[in-house]
């Protein structure tokens, strides 16, 4: 004997409504790059997701706060080497008018010195510009969603940072002398301040920097943009 077909009965009640599926919001963004080409590209690439909106463009850090006021987008994506105003002021430009700004630095290098800077001055993600699109397009949506985005190798450098950024005024001074090549009795005569103190500066500088001579001292310094490379 043949099984009857199986009939689908509508379950819902005379009472109940259809509520469709939530559609997913699109991100508004405001680029900054003073790079045309790089700028135009990227916009590109990124509308091709189409949760993704690119509502302004600039390469001008001025002109990107006055464009905030303006457009109020959800995400800012902003170089941070720009002149002559750069990205960790736009950064702190922005978030002086909208402490809740979402913002996303872009950047060729990763120097400890610099990533702090970004981050102190409020923005949510650093990245570098060689990033895939789709770790880009994820790191925007973590953004803003309102949750920051560190890669582990930025919270690696943050953390080395705390040393560095525990050099005294002095200190910092005493580590620029020593990457020009200058002697403690240059240092000394340079700075005013007697050897012996330069000798107390730069064994602290070791220390804190857990460096085991000068070179690697200055090394490190240099990786962490408290020295700029002759």
């Amino acid at each position: 004997m043949a099984s009857s077909p199986t009939i689908m009965q509508n379950t819902l009640s005379p009472m109940s409504t259809y509520s469709p599926p939530t559609a997913t919001p699109t991100i508004r963004l405001l680029l900054v790059d003073d790079h045309l080409i790089l700028r135009e590209g990227l916009a590109a690439v990124l509308e091709r997701d189409p949760s993704i909106t690119v509502v302004g463009q600039t390469g001008d850090g001025k002109e990107a706060v006055d464009l905030y006021r303006t457009l109020t987008p959800d995400v800012c994506i902003i170089d941070i080497r720009m002149t002559p105003t750069d990205g960790v002021q736009t950064t702190e430009a922005i978030r002086a008018i909208d402490p809740e700004a979402r913002i996303i630095l872009l950047s060729t290098y990763d120097t400890d010195e610099e990533v702090f800077r970004g981050l102190r001055a409020g923005a949510s993600s650093f990245l570098l510009k060689d990033i895939g699109s789709g770790e880009l397009v994820d790191t925007i949506r973590t953004v803003y969603a309102g949750r920051k985005s560190i890669s582990h190798n930025i919270a690696a450098k943050l953390a080395d940072h705390v040393a560095s950024d525990s050099l005294t005024p002095r200190q910092k001074e005493v580590l620029l002398s020593l990457a020009q090549g200058l002697s403690n009795m240059e240092i000394a005569n340079a700075l005013f301040i007697s050897e012996g103190t330069v000798k107390a500066h730069v064994k602290a500088i070791l220390h804190k920097l857990d460096a085991r001579d000068r070179t690697q001292a200055i090394t490190i310094g240099i990786r962490r943009g408290l020295v700029r490379p002759l």
